[in-house]
């Protein structure tokens, strides 16, 4: 079992591993910019490393200054959370050269499935069903528009790398495709030091069924429990930003209506429970 943790990430997810951390037993590290100083997490870790200003890119982005606290603090293994650099495979690989354990997949897996567009390349290889679009990246706005017009509307302009539903627009006709590729591509660039983005095809109406699958190096092998949902975060945050710009008060909204749910409490608290139970998994298997 590890003895000290480094969280290298912020807020709700370094909150949840350093809770789980402190149940284990083991010691926690936070990292913080300037504009977290004062944050939750850096008060709930056993101790806290500054790495930097506010911006991202030059803070929880920048992977030397996430080892250097590892060095300062004697930390054992980084727990990169998600988003940031927890599917930079590059950074896996450096954390591995300087003896510090990556709480996550090889650098072979992330490159293979932390890359949006080369996932999905994978999975077409393996003829695995993937949803419509342009497997390559898009150049800018006059190639977006090129390609969401030979897609079909309504498209999704996604980033890449990260996830967290960070980078994401839907556009529903040609006159929003230039302003969501800028957005995307600027919010993706700011969140995980990335700005590639693809297009694909936006699925209104589905039901999502997912599962979370987790390994160890001895092959021992856990499956938590499916969570269905109408759509993702990441498309409901879409949806939302959608109808905050055309609700007003004289128009009723035509998503106002009796099929429109949001998940029950049930469904969240069991949702919570599950990823506390992943993230203690996580912890103690990769200190084997």
């Amino acid at each position: 079992m590890f003895k000290k943790i480094l969280i290298a990430n912020r807020g709700e997810i370094a909150c949840r591993v350093i809770r789980t951390a402190k149940k284990m037993g083991i010691a926690t590290v936070a990292v913080y910019s300037d504009a977290d100083r004062d944050a939750v997490h850096v008060e709930m870790a056993d101790e806290a490393v500054h790495i930097g200003p506010s911006p991202a890119a030059q803070s929880y982005l920048v992977a030397e200054k996430i080892i250097d606290a590892c060095r300062q603090t004697g930390a054992e293994a980084v727990h990169p959370g998600y988003g940031f650099l927890s599917e930079r495979a590059s950074f896996c690989e450096a954390l591995e050269a300087q003896g510090i354990v990556f709480i996550g997949p090889k650098p072979r897996a992330i490159e293979a499935m932390g890359d949006k567009i080369e996932s999905k390349k994978f999975a077409n290889a393996a003829k695995v069903s993937t949803v419509p679009g342009w497997l390559g990246v898009i150049e800018d706005a006059v190639h977006a528009g090129k390609i969401a017009g030979e897609i079909g509307y309504p498209v999704m302009i996604k980033a890449s790398a990260g996830g967290g539903g960070k980078g994401m627009r839907i556009a529903w006709s040609a006159d929003e495709v230039a302003d969501g590729f800028d957005r995307a591509r600027s919010e993706a660039k700011s969140s995980f030091g990335d700005d590639r983005v693809f297009i694909e095809k936006f699925v209104s109406t589905r039901v999502t069924s997912r599962s979370k699958f987790s390994a160890t190096a001895t092959a021992t092998s856990f499956i938590w429990a499916n969570a269905n949902a109408r759509s993702s975060g990441a498309t409901r945050r879409s949806s939302r930003r959608r109808r905050r710009r055309f609700s007003t008060r004289r128009h009723a909204a035509p998503w106002a209506s009796r099929r429109w749910r949001w998940p029950r409490p049930s469904t969240t608290r069991a949702r919570a429970l599950s990823s506390s139970s992943s993230t203690r998994t996580a912890i103690s298997t990769f200190s084997r």
